[in-house]
C-alpha cells in the first residue's frame, strides 16, 4: 500500500509550570484568531474587502514585532491557527454556495479552541518516540520537554502535529507519514446490512447469517450524564461558581469517556471484519438524511417527533459514517475492498432474497417471510440481497478480467 497520512494521538504529562505555559501559548493563538477573525468581519463591513490567508500571515510578521508575548511563538504555528480561520471561511462560503444553513465562523471562547499546531517536524516541536513507537517524549520550543503516552500502530516519518486541550488533560497529535499493512486471515465474501437494533448482520451465503451487537453505549451512560447536566443547571441558575465549573468539567469528562469508548468500538469491529473478509457489500449510508428531524414546518408539523428524535440518537450512538470510513480503510489496509451500493437504486430492505420482489415496508415490519414460507429477520434478508448484488458484481468483474 502506498504511503498514507495516519494520526496518532497520545497523552502528554507535563509538570505544573509546563501546563500553565500550555495554557498561556493557547490563550495567545485563540486571541490571534479572534482578532483575524475581527479583521476579515470589520474590512468587509467598512470597505467590502477581503482578507486573505496570505494577507494575514503578513500582519502576524508585523504583530510579532511590536508584541514580545507573540515573537517567543513558533511563526509557523502561528500561521497555522490562522489557516484554521481561512478553513472556517472556505466551509461557510461552500454552503453558502450549495444552498446550505451557512453557520458563519464565530469567535472562540476557552472551552471551545481546541489547542494549536505545528507545520513541520523540527520547528517548533520535536517527538522522540519510544522502542517500537510505544509511548516517546515531547519538546516543544519555549516550554520543554514531556513524556508522551501512546503507541502507533504503524510507525512512520513525523510530519506535523497539534496540541490538544481536553477534558481530561493535554494531548499530542501526530500526523505520520508510513504504510499501513493488516494481516488477512480469511477470504470471506459478505453482505453487510448496518442497523440500530443489530448493529451489523452479516450474510456470507444463503441463510448463512452471522451478527455484530449493538452494544448501546449512550443508553449506558445516558442516567450519569442526564444527572450531571443537572447539577450543571442547577449551579449556573444563580452566580457562576467553582461548583459549576467543577460540574461542567466532570460532565465533559463522561462525555468524552462515552466517545472513547463508541471509538474503541468501532475500531475493534471494523478490524475484525477486515482480517476476516476479502469483500464486504453494504450500503452507501446517508447519515445526514437518516438523522434529519421529523418536526416539520408550523404549516405543516411532523408526526411522532419524540420517537424520531429517539431514534436519531439511537442511530448517531452507533457512529455509522465513521464506522464505515474505518471499515474502508481498515480493508484497504489488508488488501481487501468494500463495495458501496446505492440503497435507492437497489432497496435491499425492500427486495426478497430469493425472488428479487420489490415490496414497500414500514419500519416496525422486522421479520421477512421467503416465497417458500421460512421466516427470518428484516436486516439478514436485507443482508442477504447485498450479498447477491456482491455476487453479481464480482461475476461481471471476472467476466471482463483479460484473464477470462
Amino acid at each position: 500500500m502506498a504511503a498514507v497520512h495516519r494520526r496518532v494521538t497520545m497523552k502528554l504529562y507535563p509538570s505544573a509550570t509546563q501546563a500553565a505555559e500550555m495554557e498561556r501559548v493557547c490563550d495567545l493563538h485563540r486571541a490571534l484568531y479572534n482578532a483575524a477573525l475581527q479583521e476579515r468581519i470589520d474590512a468587509w463591513r467598512l470597505s467590502q474587502t477581503s482578507i486573505g490567508f496570505a494577507a494575514q500571515c503578513k500582519s502576524v510578521t508585523q504583530i510579532r514585532q511590536d508584541d514580545l508575548a507573540y515573537l517567543g511563538l513558533n511563526a509557523q504555528s502561528l500561521q497555522v491557527t490562522l489557516k484554521r480561520l481561512d478553513l472556517a471561511f472556505g466551509h461557510f462560503f461552500r454552503r453558502v454556495k450549495a444552498g446550505e444553513t451557512p453557520g458563519f465562523p464565530r469567535f472562540k471562547g476557552r472551552d471551545r479552541f481546541p489547542g494549536f499546531g505545528f507545520k513541520t517536524h523540527g520547528d517548533g516541536f520535536k517527538f522522540e518516540p519510544g522502542e517500537g513507537w510505544r509511548h516517546g517524549r515531547l519538546r516543544l520550543s519555549g516550554i520543554g520537554t514531556m513524556r508522551a503516552r501512546g503507541e502507533a500502530r504503524t510507525p512512520g516519518r513525523v510530519v506535523c502535529a497539534d496540541i490538544q486541550r481536553k477534558a481530561d488533560g493535554w494531548f499530542l497529535s501526530l500526523v505520520v507519514a508510513c504504510e499501513p499493512h493488516r494481516e488477512r486471515t480469511g477470504n470471506a465474501v459478505a453482505g453487510l446490512d448496518w442497523g440500530v437494533e443489530t448493529m451489523a448482520t452479516l450474510c456470507h451465503g444463503p441463510m448463512q447469517f452471522a451478527e455484530i451487537e449493538n452494544d448501546r453505549l449512550l443508553a449506558e451512560a445516558q442516567a450519569g450524564l442526564k444527572a450531571t447536566q443537572r447539577e450543571v443547571s442547577r449551579h449556573l441558575r444563580g452566580k457562576r461558581s467553582k461548583r459549576a465549573a467543577k460540574a461542567r468539567k466532570l460532565l465533559a469528562k463522561r462525555s468524552r469517556k462515552l466517545a472513547n469508548r463508541r471509538k474503541d468500538r468501532n475500531h475493534q469491529t471494523t478490524a475484525r471484519l477486515a482480517r476476516e473478509h476479502a469483500v464486504i457489500i453494504t450500503e452507501d449510508i446517508a447519515v445526514k438524511n437518516m438523522t434529519a428531524s421529523a418536526k416539520g414546518t408550523a404549516e405543516k408539523p411532523g408526526k411522532n417527533v419524540r420517537q424520531k428524535a429517539g431514534l436519531n440518537r439511537a442511530i448517531l450512538d452507533t457512529a455509522p459514517g465513521s464506522w464505515l470510513s474505518l471499515l474502508t480503510s481498515k480493508a484497504e489496509e489488508a488488501a481487501g475492498r468494500v463495495i458501496l451500493v446505492d440503497p435507492r437504486k437497489h432497496r435491499p430492505s425492500q427486495t426478497d432474497p430469493v425472488s428479487g420482489e420489490v415490496r414497500k415496508k414500514a419500519l416496525h415490519e422486522r421479520a421477512h417471510v421467503l416465497p417458500d414460507g421460512r421466516m427470518i429477520g428484516r436486516d439478514q434478508a436485507a443482508a442477504w440481497v447485498l450479498w447477491n448484488i456482491g455476487q453479481r458484481i464480482l461475476g461481471e468483474e471476472q467476466a471482463r478480467s483479460p484473464a477470462t
